[in-house]
């Protein structure tokens, strides 16, 4: 090896441990679903009213017709979930919170299809997830009237595994 060229040096193949194959299969699966959602919100929407209402402000919108739409505007892949499955969100409560910067804190429901569905518990998270990372919302419950929705399993595994609070 003494005096080899660097280019005539072997080195033996990168393996994938079974960790890092199913990290990458995952990591595609998401990239598809992701793209999937986009198009199939992008076949149903106005982009141009989409993209206003996503640029603005909540309170703006705050006890108007929009702002409903506009709350869906911000949504990512629990959108499509929510439009192809014929349901929606609804506004039960909210506040103004005053702080640093003005947030909304809301108490939404689920409408239409979305009631006592078995993906549920998914798709309250991917909403509470989604409004959250929203500079104006601070906080996203649920009604606890959705929960009487559901049989008394469908309650329990909302609740266990619903990763969103009820009020």
């Amino acid at each position: 090896m003494v005096g080899e060229s660097i280019q005539n040096i072997h080195y033996p193949p990168l393996s994938m441990t079974d960790d890092d194959l199913v990290a990458k299969y995952a990591a595609e699966a998401l990239a598809s679903m992701k793209m999937e959602a986009q198009k199939r919100v992008e076949e149903v929407v106005d982009l141009e009213l989409e993209n206003r209402l996503r640029k603005t402000s909540l309170f703006n919108l705050l006890d108007g017709d929009e702002f409903i739409p506009a709350l869906l505007s911000r949504l990512n892949e629990v959108r499509a979930a929510l439009d192809g499955h014929g349901g929606g969100i609804k506004l039960t409560s909210y506040s103004v919170i005053d702080g640093r910067n003005k947030t909304l804190e809301m108490v939404l429901d689920l409408t239409g299809a979305c009631l006592s569905c078995g993906a549920a518990p998914g798709t309250l998270e991917g909403v509470k997830n989604d409004l959250e990372s929203d500079s104006e919302i601070s906080l996203v419950k649920f009604s606890s009237e959705l929960l009487d929705t559901f049989d008394e399993l469908g309650r329990e595994f909302i609740l266990a595994h619903g990763k969103v609070e009820f009020v």
